[in-house]
């Protein structure tokens, strides 16, 4: 008995103690961490939106769960970017950032994460996939890969990961289109 007490008195000593050291690390490097996470996100932003001169990190509306990144020229809104995702892929959870002018054609789109079959589904990744996206919008499109009757390249032997991206980026876009007004706020645009 006087054993098992001197161990459970070892052991939550060591707890304790770890979970001090692993809570100083966290308060350490948290700046750190959100630093990285703003420039991961600057990165991404400003691969999809067109050339601006705000922070559009900094410039955003919020609705339904969706952050709308608001891209500025000369204090005009020449672009929006969004995020959307998928669980359809054939490896799980697709993340996709889009940018689109205020219109809703899309300037371009990049995979933010994925974890399809490496050079199959990944292929989802390459310039000439997401290249298919740009200048697109809900009306000049058949949002549908081509296997499917659509206009979007399918991967030979990974259909799966286009499909889910094609109608991940089409759910988007409506969202968009159906929140385009608040989105914009009567702002002064470029269209």
């Amino acid at each position: 008995m006087k054993e098992i007490f001197r161990l459970i008195v070892v052991l939550t000593g060591v707890c304790v103690v770890a979970s001090m050291c692993l809570s100083f690390v966290n308060d350490a490097t948290k700046d750190a961490r959100e630093h990285q996470d703003r420039l991961e996100l600057l990165n991404a932003l400003n691969m999809v939106l067109p050339e601006h001169d705000n922070e559009p990190d900094k410039d955003t509306v919020s609705l339904t769960g969706t952050d709308y990144y608001l891209s500025k020229k000369q204090g005009v809104i020449n672009g929006v970017a969004f995020k959307c995702s998928t669980d359809k892929g054939y490896s799980g959870l697709i993340e996709i950032i889009v940018g689109v002018d205020t219109g809703g054609s899309i300037i371009a789109i990049g995979i933010l994460s994925q974890k399809e079959t490496p050079g199959l589904g990944s292929k989802i990744d390459e310039d000439w996939f997401k290249d298919q996206y740009k200048s697109k919008n809900l009306d000049n499109a058949k949002w549908k890969v081509k296997k499917d009757g659509g206009e979007f390249d399918q991967i030979s032997g990974a259909t799966i990961s286009p499909r889910a991206v094609t109608l991940a980026v089409k759910e988007g876009l409506e969202e968009y289109k159906e929140n385009m007004t608040t989105i914009l706020g009567g702002s002064d645009v470029v269209q």
